[in-house]
Formats: C-alpha cells, sequence, structure tokens
C-alpha cells in the first residue's frame, strides 16, 4: 500500500526556500511570481495502518510547532488559477539520504511495516507564466535533469522506478586490444569513457601483447582509474615548459623577453622536493598515505588534506561538492589506522554571480546556482558529521565559468601508535560502510577529460550524492574496532572505488576478490560495475582470519544483498 504525504510551513511562517526561489526566479529576469511555498513530500510503501501513518507525520516527518502534514487521497492535485506546481524527485539509482535515514526513524519508532521510502521536492509557484517560462525555471533552478526529473503523475501512490529491478547473468567480456588499431584504440576509450589518450592506450595494448592475451573490461577499467588524472596527478608528475618574462609589463608583452625553462615532473621538482631538502624532523609521513601526518604532542599526531572535486560540482554542485567533502574527510579516516576528523576548510573559485545568462556557455550552469549549491553542499556534509569549517575563501573571476575550483580541505588527530599500518599474507580484505550502486562510475576517469557541453549528458553516472549520517556511523564504529585492534589497515574506496582501494592495500602482496559478496542497494550490477563504483561512504579495511567475527559484531547487516 502506498501514502503520500506532504508537509508544508504553516501560514506566518518565514517560507526560507520558496523566498529563495523567488529571488533566483526574479535573477532570471521574470517578474511575473508573486509567490513561491514549497513542500516536502515523502511516498512511503508498506503495511501500516492509518493510525500508524499519523502517528510517522506528528512524531518524525512534521515540526508541530511550525508545519502541517497532509495526507493525500487517491486523486490527481488540481491546479487553480495561477498556481503552477512542479515535482522533483531522484532518478533511479541516486542516493537520497533522507529516505535511509526516514526509514531508520520510522523503525525507531517501533513501527515495522514500511518497506521503503522515496522523497520529493514541490514547489508552488504563483503567478502569470507561460510554458516557456516554467520550463526555464524548472530546468535552471529546481531540479539537476543529471539526478533528478520531473514528477508527471503528482497523485497518490507515485512511485518512482528503481534502479537494478532486474537482475545480472554472468557474462565475462573480452576487449580486442591485440588487433586493434590506433583508430580503434581511442574508439575504446572514448566509448568506455577511459579518458586515456592514443600512446596511453598503445601501452596497455603492448603490455597485453607480452601475456599474449586481450584484457577483460575488468583489466582495462582498472588500469584507467589508476591512470587517471585525480589517482595519477598527470598533470603534476608532467613535463612543464615555460617562459619567465622579464619586467613588469606581463599583460602586454608583444614578444617574450625570457628563456625557456623546463620543470621534470611539477610535483616532485616543487613541493616533495622542498618537503625533502627541509627534512623536519616532526614530519612523520608525507607523500605516502591518505593524508600527511605530522607530530602535534607526546600522545596524538595530526595529519591533513586537501584535495579537488572541480569537475562533478559543474555538473551537479550539491552532490559534487558534497562528495568532495566527504571524500576528503575518508582521508584522514584512512591514514595509518584511522585519524578522527576534527576540522573542514574550503577554497572556491566561480565565475563572476552577475555573469549574464546570454553568455554562458552551452551545456553550463549560472555561477550563482554553482556557488550556492558548492557552498551547501560542503556546508550540509560537515555539519551533519559534526565537523566544523573553521575557515575558507572565495574568488571569483570569469575564467572558472566553464569549470570552478572547489578545493576541500579535511585536518584529523589519532594516537601516536596509530599512525601506521600494514597488510600481511593470509589478511581478509573486508569492505565496510555503504552498500554498492551504480553512483560514480567511471568518477575518476572523467576527471582526465576536458568538460564540454555533452559532458552532462556523457558523464551523468560520474555525479554521487553523499550520505554524512552514513559515514558518521561509519567514523564512530571504526575508531572503536581501531583502538580494540581489530584491522592492521585501512584505505577508502574514493576515485575508482574497489580497484584503487584493493588495489593500493594489496599493491605488495596481491589478492582475491569475491564480488558476489559485496553488499548492493540493488540487484543489477555487473562485476565491473561493482569493482570501479565510487558509491560513498564505504572503508576497506584488511583483517586477521582470527578477528573477523569480532569485527563483524561491529557491523551489523551488511553482508546481505537484495534479493
Amino acid at each position: 500500500m502506498f501514502w503520500k504525504i506532504e508537509v508544508i510551513d504553516k501560514p506566518g511562517i518565514f517560507d526560507a526556500v520558496g523566498v529563495g526561489v523567488k529571488k533566483d526566479v526574479l535573477d532570471l529576469g521574470i517578474d511575473s511570481v508573486k509567490d513561491v511555498r514549497f513542500v516536502q513530500v515523502y511516498n512511503i510503501e508498506g503495511l501500516i495502518s492509518r493510525q500508524e501513518l499519523e502517528r510517522i507525520c506528528a512524531e518524525l516527518l512534521a515540526d508541530k510547532v511550525s508545519q502541517d502534514y497532509r495526507i493525500v487521497a487517491g486523486q490527481k492535485r488540481s491546479v487553480r488559477g495561477n498556481v503552477h506546481i512542479v515535482e522533483v524527485a531522484h532518478n533511479p539509482g541516486v542516493m537520497d539520504p533522507v529516505e535511509d535515514s526516514t526509514l531508520k526513524g520510522i523503525r525507531d519508532l517501533g513501527i515495522g511495516g514500511v518497506t521503503s521510502i522515496k522523497t520529493a521536492r514541490k514547489y508552488l509557484l504563483t503567478g502569470k507564466l507561460t510554458e516557456p517560462q516554467l520550463k526555464t525555471i524548472s530546468e535552471k533552478l529546481l531540479y539537476n535533469k543529471l539526478i533528478q526529473h520531473v514528477v508527471k503523475d503528482q497523485s497518490c501512490g507515485y512511485k518512482p522506478l528503481v534502479a537494478g529491478e532486474t537482475g545480472y547473468k554472468f557474462g565475462l567480456v573480452i576487449v580486442d586490444l591485440l588487433q586493434a588499431t590506433d583508430k580503434r584504440l581511442q574508439e575504446i576509450s572514448s566509448q568506455g569513457q577511459l579518458f586515456l589518450n592514443l600512446i596511453e592506450m598503445r601501452l596497455i595494448r603492448d603490455y597485453f601483447k607480452k601475456l599474449g592475451r586481450n584484457p577483460t573490461d575488468c583489466e582495462l577499467e582498472t588500469i584507467a582509474q589508476t591512470w587517471s588524472e585525480h589517482c595519477g596527478h598527470k598533470t603534476f608528475r608532467g613535463k612543464i615548459e615555460y617562459k619567465e618574462i622579464i619586467g613588469q609589463q606581463v599583460h602586454k608583452v608583444a614578444k617574450s623577453q625570457g628563456k625557456t625553462l623546463k620543470i621534470n615532473n611539477l610535483l616532485k621538482s616543487t613541493i616533495m622536493k622542498v618537503t625533502r631538502e627541509l627534512n623536519k624532523p616532526w614530519c612523520v609521513s608525507v607523500f605516502k598515505d591518505n593524508s600527511g601526518v605530522i607530530e602535534f604532542d607526546d600522545k596524538y599526531n595530526v595529519c591533513f588534506k586537501v584535495e579537488t572535486h572541480n569537475h562533478p560540482s559543474a555538473l551537479e554542485p550539491f552532490g559534487g561538492a558534497n562528495t568532495g567533502i566527504g571524500g576528503v574527510i575518508r582521508d584522514p579516516m584512512g591514514t595509518g589506522l584511522g585519524a578522527k576528523p576534527f576540522l573542514n576548510t574550503d577554497v572556491f573559485c566561480f565565475a563572476p554571480p552577475d555573469y549574464p545568462f546570454s553568455k554562458l556557455p552551452k551545456g553550463t550552469l549560472h555561477p550563482k546556482r554553482i556557488a550556492k549549491g558548492v557552498v551547501s553542499g560542503v556546508r550540509d556534509y560537515g555539519n551533519k558529521m559534526g565537523i566544523p569549517t573553521v575557515n575558507g575563501s572565495v574568488l571569483f573571476h570569469e575564467g572558472f565559468v566553464g569549470n570552478p575550483l572547489v578545493y576541500c580541505g579535511t585536518a584529523g588527530i589519532m594516537p601516536k601508535d596509530k599512525s601506521s599500518k600494514k597488510t600481511s599474507t593470509g589478511e581478509l580484505v573486508v569492505v565496510v560502510g555503504g552498500r554498492t550502486g551504480r553512483d560514480g562510475i567511471h568518477g575518476a576517469t572523467f576527471s582526465s577529460g576536458e568538460l564540454t557541453h555533452e559532458s552532462e549528458t556523457i558523464s551523468s553516472g560520474a555525479v554521487q550524492i553523499g550520505n554524512p549520517i552514513q559515514e558518521k556511523k561509519m567514523l564512530d564504529t571504526l575508531l572503536v574496532a581501531r583502538d580494540r585492534g581489530l584491522y592492521t589497515a585501512i584505505t577508502d574506496c574514493g576515485a575508482g572505488g574497489l580497484s584503487s582501494a584493493v588495489g593500493e592495500m594489496a599493491q605488495e602482496l596481491g589478492c582475491r576478490v569475491d564480488l558476489e559478496k559485496v553488499p548492493l542497494k540493488y540487484r543489477g550490477l555487473s562485476y565491473t560495475e561493482i569493482w570501479i563504483s565510487e558509491s560513498q561512504e564505504r572503508m576497506t579495511i584488511s583483517v586477521k582470519k582470527e578477528k573477523l567475527e569480532q569485527l563483524l559484531k561491529y557491523f551489523p547487516g551488511r553482508t546481505s544483498r537484495p534479493r
């Protein structure tokens, strides 16, 4: 049985979301919208009584002081006068952390008949609007087609499709590289979203020629993740040629006045070189773990990590920045045997907020929308995990109109005796935290590509939505397991998913991975999708066999698969 509940602010209560949307509509040059009201929608499936449903609404979904709720009957909601209704829901397979938290809240009330929850956001716009105007408002302000859709049937019983309803039948895929021409190599890279150039594809082909066989799709994807810009830092490792300009006129130089200089490996010749030459005794671990570790006092070390999440934030600002800070929080968690994150920091670079819509490149979002989404995404994740953002900066320049710069950083603290890790032969690989889905597929390789007007369609699978509550629970549990000595090494499933996490931990030993044992969000994932999925809030740990049973007591309910 399906129930639809709508929650709205009481008359006289300030509707912050509605007022914000109204202001954004005015910024679009549309001044006919007189009022905007926001409604939170919950679609509940399960065998529960009307009395239980009323209790769920009154005690969990609505604030008694400031909100009213309405249980929608079976009829469609009509549009009266100049009120236009736009209801937005997540696309199949997209993570919505509100759903999981709401389901847990209902179970905590002692109500066990609810089987699933789907949420939606409804906007009531009052004013004279043409269909083209409503379409513009919806697409530019109310939803992002990469992760959301407009609900057509707003009647009770609306049920979004669930990704992966059908099962998966195993079929090994072999990629024919040995006989591939240069043109075919480029096609394989492009069609598979590997973002490998021709030289790299030739190297891979030559390697498998020496082995005397073609690679599987899983092997090829693993190499692509490892060689991506995000994982391999190809720009930092590259050879740079530049000219030193002599004098002060740097903006209007007709001819180069300096000599050509070359840098072989930008990273090693700058940051790493200085660190090595300074050779400070308080540097405990640099350039070899998920974050840098330095001494703090007699008992503790601190670690720090900063990284970017630019491309995802350009396509889906909230989700991109949300998972950007979520990912960098997991880096201290995956340093040594695990640090406790205690602060966040950030630097954002956007195009000017008053940038004309008429000048926007095709397929790009307006800087104001990107800025709002990015700031909200970082704030949302950190606040829900109880980690404050202690400082940051925002800069504006037209050069960031196509691709913003989104830096996120996190610091963590750990006991000195927990600052290193080591895996050994015979230990088990255990994945803890969230389940695995299709979100984030090709997120790592996507970082190597240039953003174009087609990126929003081609690379939509690289967009993710984080679940900070899940990560907070995982963090707290891991710290307990760490202090009890239940695992020997840990790293996060970031870019490349299991392909990079397991690869990093087992690079000196090798390992066997049983992908059919990985807990999934839904059925239908192929072995390659499970292997490279970048679903958030997951960590990989190395566990001695004799401690596995004790460890799993701290992570209950994570060994089953959807039926």
